[in-house]
C-alpha cells in the first residue's frame, strides 16, 4: 500500500476555478478506471482559499505507477501547470488505523 499528499499552492482565484474543474474531472477518471487507487480525494484547506490537498492511496506501488501514466492524468497534469504557484508531494508509509473496507 502507497498513500501520497500533494499540496497545491494556486496563483489566484481564476486559477483556482479552472483547477478545481480540472480536477473533477481527473477525480472522475479514476473513480472510474483506477480500481486499484482506494482513494483519490480532493480537499479544500479551511482558511486557505488557493490552497488545494489531495489525499491519495493505492493498493500498491505499481497501482501509482499506472495511474501516474494514464494519457488522462497525464494530459491533466500539463494543463494544471499553469494554474499552481506551488507544489508539494510527500510519499506517506502504509496507514495504521482505519482504511478502506477494500484494503
Amino acid at each position: 500500500m502507497l498513500a501520497v499528499l500533494v499540496r497545491f499552492e494556486l496563483k489566484d482565484e481564476v486559477a483556482a476555478r479552472r483547477f478545481d474543474a480540472l480536477a473533477e474531472q481527473i477525480v472522475t477518471a479514476v473513480q472510474e478506471f483506477e480500481p486499484e487507487t482506494l482513494i483519490y480525494a480532493m480537499h479544500e484547506v479551511e482558511g486557505a482559499p488557493l490552497s488545494r490537498i489531495f489525499y491519495e492511496l493505492y493498493a500498491s506501488r505499481e497501482a501509482h505507477r499506472q495511474h501516474e501514466s494514464a494519457e488522462y492524468f497525464t494530459r491533466a497534469v500539463a494543463e494544471l501547470g499553469q494554474y499552481v504557484e506551488d507544489t508539494r508531494v510527500e510519499f506517506l508509509d502504509a496507514p495504521s488505523g482505519k482504511v478502506p473496507l477494500s484494503v
